[in-house]
């Protein structure tokens, strides 16, 4: 009998093999077995791609960096409506301006005037006070009035008066004065304890620095419980209120008041180890509650 013939498989690949065939279908699935997974673009092609997505790349870079289109004109309506936005959601006026015109009335110029031996009149001290009593009681500054042979009094509806000092109490540096004229409806100002009141507290100075005024400053409470002592080293206060709202030589006497415009303490020295006079943001004031008790008002 004829024995088949016998092949054996060898690295030359199909040329050694020219007879043998593979079924149709089973040659088809070989075929698409060995293709890529993708078929490989033509290199025009690519090339094409490439720039496309350079391009689309500037195009979102341009966008981001060039200035946008100029923005149409302000119209006076526009202005309005921003105008009328802010009057609706801001607070006006400001903490400070309110309490400024609550205790405005009750603020007073106090000056005292000294004649000398060839019968001139001239200007002594110059200061602040706040009237307390609608009968025209007003706490200011011993050291305003200290030594004046009359004392003036202008009111904040500009009604000048003769004044007397009834009462003084000089290790608080106090005066009690009593207005000869008064002024119509004259408002006395709200005196609130100091119990309360805490450093970072708002606070508000009225007066007359360099007798410039009425004037206004805000500030915050520094610190409670302070001494102070005099240049001149004559006298030392203690249980001070201490505040930053600017205070210069004029504001002695004048109200230190809360932001709703009570009044806290009587403005009585400011601290500045130069020989200038000037504020450099360390004020004192007495607390109320020692002013009340020299004009004689029981305590809080």
């Amino acid at each position: 009998m004829r024995q088949p013939a016998l092949y054996s498989r060898s690295p030359r690949g199909p040329a050694s093999a020219p007879d043998l065939a593979l079924p149709a279908a089973e040659a088809h699935t070989t075929a698409s077995t060995a293709r890529p997974w993708r078929t490989r673009l033509p290199r025009w092609q690519e090339q094409h791609w490439r720039w496309l997505a350079l391009a689309a790349l500037l195009v979102l870079l341009a966008q981001a960096l060039w200035p946008g289109a100029p923005q149409r004109k302000l119209t006076q309506q526009d202005i309005d409506a921003a105008v009328l936005k802010t009057l609706e959601t801001a607070r006006l006026p400001s903490p400070a301006a309110r309490a400024a015109a609550l205790i405005a009335p009750s603020v007073v110029r106090v000056a005292g005037f000294v004649t000398d031996k060839d019968g001139q009149e001239t200007e002594h001290g110059l200061g602040s006070g706040v009237v307390i009593v609608d009968s025209g009681v007003i706490l200011t500054n011993l050291h305003v009035v200290a030594g004046a042979q009359r004392i003036e009094l202008t009111f904040h509806d500009g009604t000048r008066s003769p004044a007397l000092m009834t009462s003084a109490q000089s290790h608080n540096d106090l005066a009690v004065l009593q207005a000869q004229k008064l002024p119509d409806d004259l408002k006395p100002a709200t005196l609130r304890s100091t119990a309360e009141l805490q450093p970072g507290d708002g606070v508000v100075a009225v007066g007359f620095p360099f007798g410039i005024g009425p004037s206004v400053s805000s500030g915050v409470v520094s610190g409670l419980k302070r001494s102070f002592r005099s240049p001149e080293g004559k006298q030392q206060i203690g249980n001070l209120i201490q505040f930053d709202a600017a205070a210069n030589p004029g504001n002695s006497g004048g109200p230190l008041v809360t932001l709703d415009g009570e009044v806290v303490g009587i403005v009585t020295a400011i601290l500045n180890p130069s020989e200038q006079r000037t504020f450099i943001g360390i004020g004192f004031a007495v607390p109320i509650e020692n002013a009340a008790s020299a004009a004689g008002m029981h305590p809080f």
